[in-house]
């Protein structure tokens, strides 16, 4: 069945992945964008800031005066910054939580008006398994996607009356441009104490990173669950090694966790 998607964030990644994947599944597409991008010419792209609400509130009203409705959103659009917590600036922190968490919360306060005359919908957070652990250097990060979590898990709750489903995907380590993206924290240049550590578990991180998996996996997965009738509430798209990890993290105490992760990424 044909349905109206609204992704945020296609600009690459996941994003255009998935935008151009479910357009070629026949759904009608509409994506948000920040600068001038080459897609799929199904995909009909907005321009708009997930941190600034009112050129949400515009590109959605866009949606609704030709289709009349939006059954899903993908709440896609983020970035990263990386750096020791202790040294990250303070407009650092706040850029990470406005646009991963609060950007994500003025695209749902802007959607939810119409789900809910709709009588329903589908909302599709995406987190990040580093969501579920705190990773080292990417402490913000983690934060942000956290607070998506425990967000979700709230929403979900209040949205059952209205039949509009909450789902949180998680994906692990992909190929994807984030890497290249990434801000690193200003602070690190000179005599940083963290120094030799972040570089040595940086370079951890994008090598799993560059060697994860590509985009159009997870764009097939995304498919699929807004195919279901019955979706589940969660996902975690990933390699098996890192599906593991999150099970260690249930079952482990949490000083032997954090002493595996560690030592992933180099830590003694």
């Amino acid at each position: 069945m044909k349905k109206v998607i609204f992704i945020t964030g296609i600009s690459s990644g996941f994003g255009k992945s998935t935008a151009e994947y479910l357009a070629q599944k026949g759904h009608v597409i509409y994506g948000t964008r920040r600068k001038e991008i080459e897609t799929d010419d199904r995909i009909k792209v907005l321009k708009a800031d997930v941190t600034d609400i009112e050129s949400v509130k515009a590109a959605i009203e866009i949606v609704l005066s030709t289709e009349g409705r939006i059954d899903v959103l993908i709440n896609n659009a983020g970035m990263g910054i990386s750096g020791p917590i202790e040294t990250a600036s303070a407009d650092d922190i706040r850029l990470q939580m406005r646009t991963n968490f609060m950007g994500t919360v003025n695209v749902i306060q802007s959607v939810l008006p119409t789900m809910r005359k709709q009588q329903g919908g589908m909302i599709i957070n995406v987190s990040s398994i580093g969501g579920l652990m705190g990773l080292p250097f990417q402490g913000f990060y983690s934060a942000s996607k956290f607070a998506i979590e425990g967000m979700s898990e709230a929403l979900r709750m209040e949205l059952k009356p209205f039949n509009i489903k909450v789902i949180v995907v998680r994906p692990g380590d992909f190929s994807t441009s984030f890497t290249s993206n990434r801000k690193i924290d200003e602070n690190l240049i000179g005599n940083n104490p963290y120094q030799q550590q972040f570089q040595k578990s940086m370079s951890i991180i994008e090598m799993d990173e560059k060697g994860g998996m590509k985009p159009d996996y997870f764009a097939r997965k995304i498919g699929g669950i807004i195919d279901m009738k019955n979706p589940g509430s969660t996902y975690i798209i990933s390699t098996a090694e890192q599906k593991l990890a999150v099970v260690l993290k249930r079952l482990l105490p949490g000083s032997l966790f954090a002493g595996i992760l560690g030592s992933h990424y180099g830590i003694k």
